[in-house]
């Protein structure tokens, strides 16, 4: 059973036609039940599950042979099994199915609300059936834990700085935690239900804010499902300049990230380093293409803007001086015991937690998992680039601070390779008015992004939907900290840095 590949599984439902570039098949019951089952035994990875009025979706990827497709199993009845068990993965993903959709995950023993706090002015608001509103806010049941000298440290959700809201609910033994849960969901936008009804550049605008630092990411993916749906072929030197915009995002964010961590070290001089080198960055972004952050720069049918040859020379110069400052401060990083001390063997994600999960991005790649979307399935230009993916196995801070420092030279080579490479030419066409459905991967700096959409003739949004990277990685925090004490919890969070507002859709 565990040998059956997924096309030759799924191809015992109907196809759906005009679903490019991977396949869709609808499944009935008794497909669905078998597709559970074969979960449970095969290394199929869930790369995201959604819902639509009456049909559930979900993405898979055979890790053996890398073939991805879609699976929809209609829901007349309002109800679906569940693959929680098979993959825990699914499990908040489908709590938030119930909450926007109303389709209820038959066998799911976690059936609290995810997204819907009791707040919103109508319930399952995607159903075909709104409900009235709740009489009021939920009261959230947290898990519990037993045990002599147990207390309960409520975090959040609001914290003490700029970051997002998030509520974490610590049970610890004296300094020591013995279980962590998270509650999301405060910063939910209704994505899914913006995005319908608007054309495709309205609707990129939106994927691009979804989580606003991967920005780049998001509007590669979900461009590039668009295209697939409409069979538009974009030009060459439009996916280069993509390229090269998610590589100065990547860098931005791991600079960043890398001060941040050591800062909740109590290193802040690190801090100090990296955030003059995000600075740089994002004023380079801006004078090549007009925007700190690359916002609207990705669009359907290419980008918005182009780089001159200038730029591109400014660009070299500056990479020059950016790798020296970076490569100073690894070594103040690699030559201060006090801070390797906080962040070896601390916050462990367990390798076959990270490959349960499916986590990708820095924190896969520092548990032994080394997917990466350029490679896996692959898009341009990466087929035509040089790339190293870092992986190490010990899953701890530490390692998931060393893949980042990886990432930032790798980014920097590409950037160098692109440069060099880039072919001339136009850099965006027009979209043609197409029907069809279409779904992209991209790797963000956090790791996979995927979009999906329907696109209608008259080339507007139907439907579509996007997923972050941290609906995976958000578990695995929790498994992380058990077992560290209090005070590293902000050193493994940073570490993780999770989106809160991407999987709060």
């Amino acid at each position: 059973m565990g040998n059956v590949t997924l096309l030759d599984f799924l191809s015992s439902g109907t196809p759906v036609e005009g679903h490019r570039p991977f396949p869709r098949f609808r499944l009935d019951i008794r497909a669905w039940r078998a597709l559970v089952g074969q979960l449970s035994a095969s290394d199929w990875t869930v790369m995201a599950l959604w819902g639509e009025a009456e049909e559930i979706h979900v993405a898979l990827c055979d890790d053996d042979t890398g073939d991805i497709a879609v699976a929809s199993h209609p829901c007349p009845e309002r109800w679906f099994v569940s693959l929680g068990r098979a993959r825990p993965g699914a499990i908040r993903l489908e709590r938030a199915v119930f909450d926007l959709w109303g389709l209820a995950p038959m066998g799911l023993e976690d059936r609290r609300p995810w997204l819907d706090h009791g707040r919103w002015p109508s319930r399952r608001p995607l159903s075909p059936q709104p409900q009235p509103p709740a009489d009021a806010p939920y009261v959230y049941d947290f898990l519990t834990a037993e045990g002599e000298g147990l207390h309960q440290i409520p975090v959040g959700p609001v914290h003490a700085g700029v970051i997002e809201p998030g509520h974490f609910r610590f049970h610890c033994q004296g300094e020591a935690v013995v279980r962590l849960e998270q509650r999301l969901g405060y910063l939910h936008k209704g994505i899914t239900g913006l995005l319908a009804g608007k054309t495709a550049e309205q609707a990129a605008r939106i994927a691009g804010r979804v989580s606003g630092d991967a920005t780049v990411a998001y509007a590669t993916a979900f461009s590039r499902a668009v295209e697939a749906a409409t069979g538009c072929e974009i030009p060459p030197r439009a996916h280069w300049l993509r390229a090269l915009m998610a590589e100065m995002e990547r860098i931005a964010n791991h600079v960043f990230d890398i001060g941040a961590v050591c800062n909740d070290a109590a290193f802040a001089i690190m801090l100090s380093h990296m955030g003059v080198l995000r600075e740089k960055m994002v004023r380079a972004n801006d004078a090549l293409f007009g925007h700190r952050l690359l916002m609207d720069r990705v669009v359907p049918g290419g980008v918005s803007r182009d780089l001159a040859d200038e730029g591109a020379e400014a660009l070299k110069y500056l990479l020059h001086g950016f790798s020296k400052d970076f490569e100073r401060a690894f070594k103040i990083y690699d030559n201060t015991p006090s801070l390797s001390d906080r962040t070896q063997g601390t916050g462990i994600a367990q390798s076959s937690l990270v490959h349960r999960y499916g986590a990708g991005g820095f924190v896969g790649r520092a548990s032994g998992r080394g997917h990466d979307a350029r490679r896996a399935p692959g898009y341009a230009p990466y087929d035509m680039l040089d790339l190293t993916i870092p992986v190490y196995s010990e899953g701890d801070v530490n390692a998931r601070l060393m893949v980042r420092f990886d990432e930032v030279r790798e980014s920097l080579g590409l950037i160098t390779q692109i440069l060099a490479d880039m072919p001339p030419g136009a850099y965006q066409v027009p979209l043609p008015q197409v029907a069809g459905e279409g779904m992209a991967v991209s790797e963000s700096f956090r790791g996979e992004v995927l979009a999906w959409v329907r696109m209608a003739e008259d080339g507007e949004v139907m439907a579509g939907h996007l997923h972050d990277p941290s609906w995976f990685q958000w578990p695995l925090l929790e498994a992380a900290i058990e077992g560290n004490i209090v005070a590293d919890f902000p050193l493994c969070n940073k570490s993780f840095n999770c989106s809160y507002t991407g999987v709060d859709l």
